[in-house]
């Protein structure tokens, strides 16, 4: 049994918990009792027994058969109580609608988590608008502007142990030429995905340092087939003037979470 700072995991808290990321990681696709007991190692039994619990209390719903399961509503509402009391988001939202609205293109916040980001406010572009919201969603790290430019904040020892997972045929799926790009986005200020994370799209990530190291970082992305050198440049100057007025906005007093 795991330990952290010398308590003892609790087990059946810790299963929970993993149940209930497995059936957010699948979105879309609900999974049956054996896939899940299958997943976490766990018996048959034990399994549906913990489903049952969570369905009851609405963190888990299962369809008219009660063989097919999937995240539940209780977790929506404890994710939009996390938007809502968090002192960043807050603080950076109405900046997030200053940037769409001078740019015209998809404005987004994000925060590292582990090896991804997840995202916690998007403002659509009027000219590119995805059926999906990407709130909540998470994203490989390696693999976009967001996640690099928090990676360059970091010391390359910390870099997430690769080969990386390709999203795209452009994605630097290794940890030298990710290195060589993290190098480029120091030097800059700024990072730059082209196509690495979704084909189409490229997207300009600027680390949000008012914490040390930057957990949250803001982006653009805008369709390559509309992307010039002049509106690149003023992509970067907007953002950078958005992200310079962010950091000077942040004022003490808020908690310090781990």
């Amino acid at each position: 049994m795991s330990e952290t700072a010398g308590v003892r995991e609790v087990k059946s808290a810790a299963r929970t918990v993993e149940l209930l990321e497995l059936l957010a990681a699948r979105g879309d696709r609900p999974a049956r009792l054996q896939e899940l007991a299958d997943g976490l190692g766990v018996p048959r039994s034990s399994m549906y027994a913990l489903l049952q619990t969570l369905i009851a209390r609405g963190w888990v719903r299962t369809d008219t058969t009660g063989s097919l399961y999937g995240i539940g509503i209780r977790t929506l509402l404890t994710g939009t109580s996390y938007l809502d009391s968090d002192p960043r988001v807050r603080l950076v939202r109405p900046y997030l609608d200053e940037a769409s609205e001078a740019l015209g293109e998809t404005i987004h916040l994000a925060r590292l988590d582990g090896p991804d980001v997840a995202y916690l406010a998007t403002r659509e572009s009027h000219e590119y608008l995805r059926t999906i919201s990407r709130v909540g969603r998470r994203l490989p790290a390696h693999a976009g502007a967001l996640g690099k430019a928090l990676l360059a904040e970091r010391p390359d020892a910390e870099l997430p142990a690769g080969p990386y997972r390709a999203l795209t045929p452009h994605t630097r799926t290794t940890p030298d030429a990710l290195l060589a790009d993290l190098a480029g986005v120091r030097a800059r200020g700024y990072s730059i995905d082209r196509e690495e994370g979704v084909l189409g799209i490229a997207g300009y990530g600027f680390a949000l340092r008012y914490d040390i190291p930057a957990q949250d970082a803001i982006s653009c992305s805008v369709p390559v087939a509309r992307l010039t050198p002049e509106h690149e440049d003023r992509i970067v100057a907007v953002m950078q003037d958005i992200r310079t007025r962010i950091e000077s906005a942040t004022t003490g007093g808020t908690v310090n979470w781990r």
